[in-house]
């Protein structure tokens, strides 16, 4: 039976044959006809200009330090010089700190880089199928303790640091990562709630809470949030502004999810639904172990697409007071030594959100493909 198995396995394939697979995927998707390989030199020629270009910007020809005066303050002098010619770096080197951690205080700021470092390891362990047990979840409620006591401080001897000053990357992945853990237990509710026939009221509400949501821009909310919460509730309940803030954005990030949830359980086969019924499960069993793994299968590219437009969302907070990943750049630009050199700050947040989306993205392609078959395959 094993020599049977080993002799229907085809051999690997050479390097020759992958170079000729290459070769004959170029020759029929890039140079098919005559237009196709126009188009095809000309955006190549358009690319290679475009690199070399932002090569000989961001590398060559740019500025990555700057001399002092003699009263010892910064002397842009050579960024001017470079200007529309070479990026001025220089600018990073000064003000990443203020780009990283906006106005926490700087004698505390590591504190704030390790509350980045615990959340990139949690995302990087979540993401990892072998540690999906109980005990991930227990890790991220210790994690989350610890990012609170680090931000907060007041305890075991440090210093503390009040949440008007948090800011930039630990206030973005804060708001986006409590946001999101929130908002998606609400938006399972909420999508089963919508698909209630035994609760006609349960069913309206839910899809009053969506409509109304979805029909409001996520700046009015984060509004009425910091603004008309005080005038409703006893100041002695008052939420501070960055709960204030998370509370909006759960709601509206709910709302959103909600959709896409009740996407995945309308596209499920009927058949489904009858199945788990004939074992005889109760409502939340057959939701639990049959329906919403199934459904939720279906439905992992919309997801993560909300998942990373409410990550870029967060800096929407601007409008409340709050100074995020990219207030914080701004804030950076405020210096008039500065001033003039917007693009390479905005490169560099931009690179980091860029990391943070792509990584994001590409998690989902392999979940899909993990575990996004097709119901009838599997």
């Amino acid at each position: 039976m094993i020599l049977e198995a080993l002799a229907d396995r085809q051999p690997p394939p050479s390097s020759s044959a992958a170079a000729r697979r290459t070769f004959a995927w170029i020759r029929a998707n890039l140079f098919k006809s005559l237009w196709s390989s126009l188009v095809t030199l000309a955006l190549a020629y358009l690319l290679l200009k475009l690199g070399l270009e932002f090569v000989g910007w961001s590398l060559v020809d740019s500025v990555w330090s700057v001399g002092t005066d003699t009263a010892g303050k910064l002397d842009p002098s050579a960024c001017r010089a470079a200007r529309g010619v070479g990026a001025c770096w220089a600018v990073i080197g000064d003000k990443y700190r203020l780009i990283l951690f906006g106005r926490y205080p700087i004698a505390e700021q590591w504190r704030a880089a390790m509350v980045v470092l615990l959340f990139v390891g949690l995302f990087a362990l979540s993401a990892l199928p072998r540690f999906w047990r109980r005990e991930l979840l227990l890790l991220w409620s210790a994690a989350l303790i610890a990012i609170a006591v680090l931000m907060s401080g007041g305890v075991l001897g440090l210093a503390p640091v009040p949440r008007e000053q948090w800011g930039g990357l630990p206030l973005t992945l804060i708001l986006a990562t409590m946001g999101l853990v929130f908002a998606f237990p609400l938006a399972v509710l909420v999508a089963l709630g919508r698909q209630s026939r035994m609760l006609p009221a349960v069913r309206i509400l839910c899809v009053l809470y969506v409509e109304l949501i979805r029909g409001v821009p996520l700046i009015s909310l984060l509004f009425m949030a910091s603004m008309l919460m005080p005038l409703f509730l006893p100041m002695a309940i008052v939420p501070d502004n960055l709960l204030r803030a998370e509370l909006a954005i759960v709601l509206f990030a709910g709302a959103y999810l909600a959709e896409a949830v009740r996407g995945g359980l309308q596209a499920l086969p009927k058949q489904q639904y009858e199945a788990a019924a004939s074992l005889g499960l109760t409502y939340w069993q057959s939701r639990r172990l049959v329906v919403l793994p199934q459904a939720l299968r279906l439905v992992i590219p919309p997801l993560a697409n909300t998942f990373i437009s409410f990550f870029k969302d967060t800096s929407l907070v601007l409008v409340i007071g709050m100074f995020d990943l990219l207030s914080s750049s701004a804030i950076a630009l405020a210096d008039p030594v500065w001033q003039g050199y917007g693009v390479e700050v905005y490169v560099m947040t931009g690179l980091i959100y860029f990391c943070f989306c792509f990584s994001m993205a590409r998690y989902s392609k392999f979940l899909e493909r993990k575990f996004g078959r097709p119901i009838a395959s599997r």
